[in-house]
């Protein structure tokens, strides 16, 4: 994912996933793409960034709370979350701010 993400007018939410990954894939690159895709399904998503070199960072938006509360209890990424706590991440942090002004080109 190397696109900005088209928002909309402010407000909205972001959510901040910041992580260090263990060693190895351990099936981390398919389960991360699904959670792309089934983000995407979610009422009220609107973009995602993500990059990793050592850290990494992923930015979700979202139009509510209520929607990233949804999202956080979605099945399928309950299991993933599972997952990366026990495989996939070292460390890990989840920031969710609200979104007052953003500019740009």
């Amino acid at each position: 994912m190397s696109d900005i993400a088209s928002t909309p007018r402010p407000p909205y939410y972001a959510v901040i996933f910041s992580s260090h990954r263990t060693e190895g894939d351990n099936g981390y690159a398919e389960m991360a793409d699904r959670m792309v895709d089934l983000a995407a399904l979610q009422p009220g998503f609107l973009g995602i960034e993500s990059v990793r070199d050592g850290l990494g960072l992923t930015v979700s938006y979202w139009d509510s709370v209520e929607a990233i509360r949804d999202w956080k209890r979605n099945a399928e990424h309950q299991v993933a979350q599972e997952r990366g706590r026990i495989a996939w991440y070292s460390g890990f942090k989840v920031r969710i701010a609200r979104v007052e002004r953003d500019y740009g080109l």
